[in-house]
């Protein structure tokens, strides 16, 4: 029996083809996707800040392309001011940031300081607190006219004032809610590093400093700089510290800047745009320089042979390093909790004496009750809880999708979607919102005033976070399972849902449990794209805290507090749960 030319067509180069076809289309299908979250918003985003036209009230039928926009930008004194405030408040609160990173991160993992699980406790801490909620607590304490610390002052007869309301306060607050992310970054390249080289160093007479100064700490320089313009680009998109803390010093960022034009009557959104753009371009700079510097140098810490992690006797000296990680963790955290418990069950901030601070009868459920009897608090925690889901299940899918087709497979088209998927870490959260507001806000019928435009504004947001959480599970797993799955038979699909995702379960629900927790904590994204219906709780705690009700700006702050701290028990649950099954499996 012969084979004709038709029969190998429909034999297997007809299987092959029809492989590769699903293949592509698989690729095309994801690159419209993504086209849709990112693309189209920030060319929609480009086209109006070059163009004079109004999206409300002329539509999208005309446009008058121009760079006049940019031009009266570039030219403007109140641009030019919150470009400057912008690049010094970041700067100055990543030197912050990196001392305190840094000098957790060497402690826990050079010395032999003892209690070492709460120091790394009081490193990360502050990731937790969402930086509204943060810089909320401050307001409370630091302000210059009713805060607590100034009040206790003045009952002591202490002719001491503190005023968070500044660039200072702006800078401290950013320094140490952002210390983390260097923290994160530091200690674990510290911990893996081979000590060999200190050792020599020592040998040849160097003492300890000379040795953590010249050996140890250029040995980890891609960890700091890695952290230091990561905590930089975090911090040029932030808008909740400086709106709190720097709005009332009339302190102008970039983000407020932005915020402001879309608030004045008219709003001007072509001009907001345009200075989004400018933001863009800085961040996306940060971004470059971060790689740039990283890829010319060469830094290598961990060989093949086995060692156990160096720590420096301190002496005498490991009781003033603990000492510091406590002070850090009462002055992040437990006098931030303190301020805002006080102010959310006081019946009112004003102290008469110190005694009084302390007496039952002035404290109540009064703002909870207030709180809780409105019908706007309930609509956003239901929203937020929305929001948060469809960010979480949406977003972990794609993410999913995504990584496994860029890591796994060999499809065409693979790295313009790594491309596409991974371009949001360059675009701060408040800029993604102005550019989901150009895209949908002129479409009748859309995606305007529904919750799933604020999750689709989240999803396009922390598509990198989650891309790389998933992406470092789908690594681990090798690629024989997938090509024993093959010879038995099963095609891509099943291979996919019968062997790698019940394997990589467990980084699926931390890449899901994180884009709940950062969507229903994120104000920048959503502080363009809410309405009355669709209201979040981060926005409306900052429209309490605008209306000057301490009491019910922190009482609503515990709830979101609350709601967050419920969601990572349940997420740890669910983690720890996720981790049996498949180690029994």
């Amino acid at each position: 029996m012969t084979m004709t030319a038709d029969t190998v067509g429909r034999g297997g180069g007809g299987t092959r083809l029809s492989g590769r076809w699903a293949g592509r289309v698989w690729t095309g299908c994801l690159l419209i996707l993504l086209l849709f979250l990112v693309a189209y918003p920030v060319a929609m985003l480009l086209l109006g800040a070059l163009t004079k036209t109004n999206p409300i009230v002329d539509g999208f039928g005309k446009f008058d392309l121009s760079i006049a926009n940019f031009t009266s930008v570039m030219a403007s004194s109140s641009v030019q001011s919150a470009m400057v405030n912008t690049l010094v408040i970041c700067a100055a609160g990543t030197v912050v940031a990196l001392i305190i990173g840094v000098g957790f991160a060497w402690i826990v993992a050079r010395t032999n300081t003892p209690c070492k699980r709460l120091i790394e406790s009081a490193g990360i801490m502050p990731l937790f607190v969402p930086p509204l909620v943060g810089a909320v607590a401050w307001s409370i304490l630091g302000s210059p006219t009713t805060g607590l610390f100034n009040t206790l002052f003045k009952q002591m007869g202490l002719d001491f004032r503190i005023n968070l309301y500044s660039m200072t306060g702006v800078i401290l607050v950013f320094g140490m809610y952002y210390a983390p992310y260097v923290y994160l970054f530091v200690v674990s390249t510290l911990k893996n590093m081979d000590p060999s080289l200190e050792e020599a160093a020592e040998v040849s007479g160097a003492g300890p400093l000379r040795t953590m100064f010249t050996i140890t700490f250029p040995l980890i320089a891609p960890a700091i700089i890695s952290s230091m313009l990561l905590t930089f680009i975090v911090m040029l998109g932030i808008y909740g510290i400086p709106a709190v803390l720097g709005t009332p010093a009339k302190i102008s960022v970039l983000t407020t800047y932005i915020f402001a034009l879309t608030s004045w009557s008219p709003p001007l959104f072509n001009t907001a745009a345009a200075v989004a753009i400018l933001l863009i371009v800085v961040t996306g700079f940060c971004v470059w320089l971060q790689q740039r510097v990283l890829s010319r140098r060469s830094f290598v810490t961990v060989t093949g042979k086995s060692f156990k992690p160096r720590e420096l006797n301190l002496g005498r000296w490991r009781w003033f390093t603990l000492a510091l990680a406590i002070v850090y963790l009462l002055v992040v955290v437990i006098l931030p909790c303190a301020a805002l418990l006080i102010a959310a069950f006081r019946r009112f901030m004003f102290i008469p004496t110190l005694g009084s601070l302390f007496e039952a009868k002035h404290y109540s459920l009064l703002h909870f009750e207030r709180l809780l009897g409105t019908e706007v608090v309930w609509r956003s925690i239901w929203n937020t809880l929305e929001v948060g889901f469809i960010t979480a299940f949406f977003g972990g899918a794609l993410a999913f999708a995504i990584g496994y087709t860029v890591t796994r497979t060999q499809l065409p088209g693979r790295r313009l979607l790594d491309l596409l998927a991974t371009a949001p870490v360059a675009i701060p959260g408040l800029v993604i919102g102005v550019a989901y507001l150009w895209a949908w806000i002129g479409l009748p019928g859309g995606l305007w005033g529904t919750t799933w435009i604020l999750a689709l504004a989240l999803v396009a947001r922390f598509l990198p976070d989650t891309l790389k959480v998933l992406s470092s599970s789908l690594m681990q797993i090798h690629k024989e399972l997938e090509e024993a799955s093959r010879i038995c038979g099963r095609g891509t699909l099943q291979t996919i849902l019968r062997i790698v995702l019940p394997i990589a379960r467990p980084g699926v629900v931390a890449a899901m449990t994180l884009l709940f927790i950062l969507a229903i904590r994120e104000l920048g994204s959503s502080l363009f794209l809410f309405t009355n219906d669709t209201i979040v709780m981060a926005v409306l705690l900052l429209d309490l805290y605008e209306g000057g009700n301490a009491g019910a700006t922190a009482a609503f702050s515990v709830l979101q507090s609350v709601i967050l701290l419920i969601v990572l028990g349940l997420s740890s649950l669910l983690s720890r749960t996720v981790s049996g099954v498949v180690a029994r499996t």
